[in-house]
């Protein structure tokens, strides 16, 4: 399963692709919204973890570009240090399939992403 990490902190971007490699994932890495569109379109992961406040396009434009633009059902983790509740409920509202705020556990990002492969399984 490949899995695109959208995340512009760089010691996090590393920290979950060597957490997610060690998991089995392949990983595709974008600095910034704008790296991740020109991934989803040339890797087509499975599933995208998206910050929510990134450099060049946001998560939630990024979500937008995702089901609206390329009208795709790829599973999407919105992780933020924000917690503002409308934030969430945009992404959300966009088409975010889960959310989780920073600081997390590496462990907690890893179940919920087993949780939508499972399901994504149980619906074929």
């Amino acid at each position: 399963m490949k899995i695109l990490i959208c995340e512009d902190e760089e010691i996090m971007l590393t920290a979950l692709e060597f957490r997610l490699k060690k998991q089995g994932y392949e990983v595709i890495r974008a600095e910034d919204g704008q790296v991740a569109i020109d991934k989803i379109q040339t890797e087509d992961p499975d599933l995208i973890i998206a910050d929510i406040m990134m450099p060049h396009v946001s998560g939630l434009e990024l979500i937008t570009f995702v089901r609206q633009d390329q009208q795709k059902e790829t599973p999407i983790i919105v992780i933020s240090a924000l917690e503002l509740d409308e934030v969430v409920l945009e992404a959300s509202r966009l088409g975010a399939n889960d959310f989780i705020s920073k600081p997390f556990k590496p462990i907690e990002l890893i179940l919920r992403i087993k949780r939508i492969f499972q399901e994504m399984e149980l619906s074929v």
